[in-house]
């Protein structure tokens, strides 16, 4: 993937002397005919085109943001109601997620989600065990976990 990103910035370097004109526009266009000189090249050549990567990044970025609002909206909630109708619990999560940097991503995004914290992993790495303020159904709670950070940190990572 590194190699691919000098790759098109040579690119588009090299477009900028070829237009004689060293402005930070030509620089732009010049590397976006560069993701275009990569892309067709993915066809003749095997590798992974890393700005499919760069937009999955920006996926999983933009999901915590609303997660992270709708945590602290559902927290508020809880907060200010006269009664405190909570059912706090602790979940164990079963991860796909294998290396360890990906599981440090999944245990950091779910404790920064206001109202969970990451307590522990298993031994062998494929259950997370989850404190929640408020667990209502700890199956909706697996899948939602599942469906969102994990499945968007797959995307990232493979």
């Amino acid at each position: 993937m590194a190699f691919q990103i000098l790759l098109n910035v040579v690119l588009a370097v090299i477009w900028v002397f070829l237009q004689n004109s060293y402005t930070f526009v030509d620089f732009l266009v010049g590397y976006v005919i560069g993701l275009g000189i990569l892309l067709v090249l993915r066809r003749f050549l095997v590798f992974d085109f890393y700005f499919r990567r760069l937009y999955a990044f920006i996926k999983l970025l933009l999901l915590f943001s609303k997660e992270l609002i709708l945590s602290n909206i559902d927290l508020i909630k809880i907060v200010l109601s006269p009664k405190m109708d909570i059912k706090p619990g602790i979940v164990a999560v079963p991860t796909k997620l294998t290396s360890d940097w990906e599981l440090t991503l999944l245990a950091s995004l779910i404790t920064l989600t206001p109202g969970t914290l990451t307590m522990d992993f298993s031994d062998d790495n494929k259950i997370l065990y989850i404190h929640s303020i408020h667990v209502p159904d700890k199956e909706a709670m697996i899948k939602q976990i599942q469906t969102t950070f994990e499945k968007a940190i797959m995307e990232v990572s493979h």
